[in-house]
């Protein structure tokens, strides 16, 4: 910084970044002096600062200790206003100058007017804002320590409150999911085929390795407790039954949404919410297309189609994980324990597991694409979303499996 007391007679080499301190003429009266000298009038309450040359990164910048001793001697400063008239062209680093100049002009109580500075310059310091970000600060941690003082019964009430609220919001997705059906029907729906093929092979094809191998070990798990118990009363044969209705009616349909929930509507919660970052969403929206039928409608047909499907799969690779432990274990012949097993399982236990699996797929989908909708806009809001997504689908698939085996046993269809 090329600036220094009234006599001082250094000058900067042309095109050289300077500031000068100056008295305010509106205020004090007085002329102003030569360039880069720096003076002002002990009497005056404003000053001005002329910024000249180039102030960019890249040349040497004028250091801030000069004008904080100057600003120290003048304690009467009320105001200091800009003069940028010979400012050549600037980038960052006059940024970061006059935000550390507004910081001490705060210390000494003293006004910056802005005014004088270019536009650009002006909109930068008003999304830095300081001050006005440390009341931000203050605000938010004000709210911590209110919120960390509320009471159980509220923080309760209010969980409650977010429960409600989320359980409205996922009945509106389902059922603008359900118009979007109905417009499929009709043959008015708009989205890429193709997309839907895909998004079936991702959910369908490449979650047969996981479904299986989950359901064989839980078959396992079934066969192995229930041998334990039933070779208490010499009728080991009935292991076949147990894991048999358990897999089939319940346990596989349980078991591929779950996996799915954890799996595909996760994935489905990171692309949407992606895609709400990015802002294609909107870009959507203004083309006219609804993002419920391009987006959310070919992931819920996917995984209707697939989820039971795959169930069976997973009920066949259960039956399968109890017979290895009846033969292992147990001492049964696979012929006896198969035998068992078709005659224990009937087509309306079949008919539950699938009705169970197709709203288990519908859940999933719809948990995930509405997570995906509501993701805010930024990397962080992805990751929420996602965790969301997978929360959200395990709650309502569990209340489903409560719901549908009360039905099914009103129905007669147990």
């Amino acid at each position: 910084m090329s600036a220094g007391p009234a006599a001082n007679t250094h000058h900067p080499p042309p095109g050289a970044a300077s500031a000068d301190f100056r008295p305010d003429p509106a205020e004090s009266g007085t002329s102003t002096p030569a360039a880069n000298a720096q003076s002002a009038n002990a009497g005056a309450t404003g000053a001005v600062i002329h910024f000249a040359g180039s102030w960019r990164l890249e040349r040497p910048l004028p250091s801030l200790d000069t004008l904080r001793a100057t600003l120290q001697r003048h304690g009467a400063l009320q105001q200091l206003r800009f003069d940028t008239s010979r400012l050549a062209d600037w980038d960052s680093g006059l940024a970061a100058y006059v935000a550390a100049l507004q910081r001490l002009c705060e210390q000494q109580g003293i006004h910056c007017e802005l005014d004088g500075l270019p536009a650009g310059l002006r909109a930068l310091l008003a999304l830095t804002g300081g001050g006005q970000r440390r009341n931000a600060e203050e605000g938010i941690a004000g709210e911590h320590v209110e919120e960390s003082r509320s009471t159980f019964v509220r923080r309760f009430g209010l969980d409650i409150i977010d429960l409600f609220r989320s359980t409205g919001e996922i009945m509106a997705f389902f059922g603008e999911g359900v118009i979007a059906l109905r417009r499929f029907l009709h043959g008015r729906a708009r989205f890429r085929r193709s997309e839907l093929w895909l998004i079936i092979q991702e959910s369908g094809a490449d979650a047969l390795p996981i479904v299986g191998l989950v359901s064989f070990l839980v078959g396992m798990i079934l066969g192995y407790i229930g041998d334990q118990q039933l070779a208490q009363f010499g009728v080991r044969i009935y292991v076949a039954d147990l894991v048999g209705l358990g897999t089939v009616i319940q346990m596989g349909a349980l078991i591929t949404a779950i996996v799915m929930a954890g799996r595909t509507g996760a994935a489905f919660a990171a692309q949407i919410g992606t895609m709400q970052v990015n802002e294609e969403i909107d870009a959507l929206r203004t083309l006219g297309i609804s993002p419920m039928e391009f987006l959310v409608l070919p992931r819920m047909l996917a995984l209707i189609l697939m989820t039971p499907l795959l169930a069976i799969y997973a009920d066949l690779l259960g039956i399968l994980g109890g017979a290895f432990v009846g033969t292992t274990i147990g001492g049964l012949t696979l012929t006896a324990y198969l035998i068992q097993t078709q005659s224990a399982i009937a087509w309306n236990h079949i008919a539950q597991g699938l009705i169970s699996a197709t709203v288990y797929g519908a859940i999933v989908a719809a948990s995930g694409c509405l997570r995906g909708m509501q993701c805010g806009r930024s990397a962080a809001a992805v990751g929420q979303a996602t965790t969301s997504a997978v929360v959200t689908a395990i709650v309502f698939i569990t209340i489903a499996a409560a719901v549908l085996t009360i039905l099914f046993d009103a129905v007669g269809l147990s």
